[in-house]
């Protein structure tokens, strides 16, 4: 196992397994730490397994959080981290897809059997230096196979998430699900929709993350679970494009495509725009794809309803909705930019969600055609417009205009978007200027009036 991962982390994980081991009781790494270490990769968290019941960790660490005290799960908290301690157990009796009806302690054999897959069921224990594997674990991590603890339609039944499991661990690790495994998930895909959307939305987050993204796509698919978590875009195989505009085919091979190349520091919104923002071309196809006359008239639009219906049946949060939302309805304008009025293109500019729009046009562009003029054209317009601060805030408020004697009302709504329309225009430059154009367009008012 490296010992190099997370030094100081993982030395107070040692710490506690140690004290445990001095107290008498079993107690071994267990879980996702020790595959990933024994791949190579940095551990997120260390997990502990071992014989003491909850009330003998509690005497053994001062400070623990009773989690799920009935199941024999404690946090121990050392330093600023925290760490899973949970008594060996096994389970039986699942009835609902998740809940097993009976659990009893058990030993350190016994809690791996239970497990999902052979790679999350290897026990490390870090003082002996000792690796336990009671599964054939470690034959699958050199095989860089996913397969089920046991049979997998029994794994399946007692949780029905390890469905999307199966395919998030493939992905993440850029393993190749075993054809038993897979076999075993597409006749029981339709099970996934018996699970809550929060936990569906939890893997689908690490499933869509850089660099496996494009990959977790393809096996989604392949899986049959797809048309069952996320039906709309299930709907992109076999939706034909233009070739003109999209030589690469349909809309799944364009988004598939686009999940490849994400950069690897990818806000976690950017996978989830490049996955809806064409999530309004089924439905809104016309044309005749044999000649290649293919149209989409109003997808944008569509798009962002649908958009918004799916993320919110995901429990996404609200803000992340009404991002991603904006991010499908306006990721049209992007291909005018070079025709845009001064005023218009700033406004695009300035957008809070620009940032997000502008990646997501690179991908779209790197997912198709391959030109990036006008993603170039755009990141010098912002360069330049960062260069410039005062354009930003509005030259002129409300308080302006009442200061001048107008009465609430639609007219102040209307002077403070033709005074910012005529500043994104480099018409009124400064404060002073634009205060003397609203008193000119004030007398003129009068005059006429």
């Amino acid at each position: 196992m490296n010992t190099t991962l997370t030094p100081a982390k993982r030395e107070r994980a040692v710490e506690i397994v140690h004290r445990l081991q001095v107290a008498g009781h079993a107690a071994f790494f267990v879980g996702g730490c020790v595959r990933d270490a024994q791949l190579g990769r940095e551990p997120e968290d260390f997990d502990i397994a071992t014989s003491a019941r909850s009330d003998q960790v509690e005497a053994l660490f001062p400070r623990t959080v009773p989690v799920g005290r009935q199941f024999g799960v404690m946090i121990v908290l050392s330093g600023p981290d925290q760490f899973q301690v949970a008594t060996f157990r096994a389970e039986q009796g699942y009835l609902d897809g998740r809940h097993p009806t009976e659990v009893r302690f058990s030993d350190a054999r016994e809690d791996a059997l239970r497990r999902d897959f052979t790679v999350n069921g290897l026990f490390f224990d870090p003082v002996g230096g000792e690796l336990h594997d009671w599964v054939g674990g470690r034959a699958d991590l050199q095989a860089r196979v996913i397969r089920t603890i046991g049979p997998p339609e029994e794994r399946f039944a007692e949780d029905h998430l390890r469905l999307l499991r199966a395919v998030r661990f493939a992905a993440q690790l850029d393993f190749a699900p075993d054809p038993t495994t897979m076999a075993a998930v597409q006749g029981n895909a339709p099970r996934i929709q018996t699970v809550s959307a929060e936990r569906i939305r939890e893997e689908l987050l690490k499933l869509f993350q850089p660099p496996h993204a494009a990959r977790g796509l393809e096996l989604l698919r392949d899986s049959r679970l797809l048309e069952h978590v996320l039906p709309e875009v299930a709907a992109f195989s076999g939706c034909q494009q233009s070739p003109d505009y999209h030589p690469e085919g349909d809309v799944f091979e364009h988004v598939r495509r686009m999940l490849a190349v994400l950069p690897a520091n990818a806000p976690p919104s950017l996978a989830w725009a490049a996955l809806l923002h064409d999530v309004g071309k089924p439905v809104t196809a016309s044309g005749d794809p044999a000649t290649g006359e293919i149209h989409f008239y109003g997808h944008e639009k569509v798009g962002a309803d649908m958009a918004r219906a799916l993320l919110t049946r995901l429990r996404f949060p609200r803000k992340q909705i009404d991002e991603l939302v904006a991010v499908v309805e306006q990721h049209m304008q992007f291909k005018d930019v070079r025709q845009m009025r001064k005023a218009t293109l700033r406004r695009l500019l300035l957008r809070p969600t620009f940032p997000l729009e502008l990646a997501l046009h690179r991908l779209d562009c790197l997912g198709s055609h391959g030109r990036l003029d006008h993603y170039e054209f755009l990141v010098a317009e912002a360069e330049a417009l960062a260069r410039q601060p005062a354009v930003k805030p509005p030259l002129l408020t409300g308080d302006d205009l009442l200061a001048l004697g107008l009465r609430p009302g639609p007219e102040i709504g209307l002077l403070l978007a033709e005074a910012r329309d005529r500043q994104l225009q480099d018409e009124l430059r400064t404060r002073t200027e634009a205060l003397a154009w609203l008193r000119r367009k004030l007398n003129l008012a009068e005059e006429q009036g």
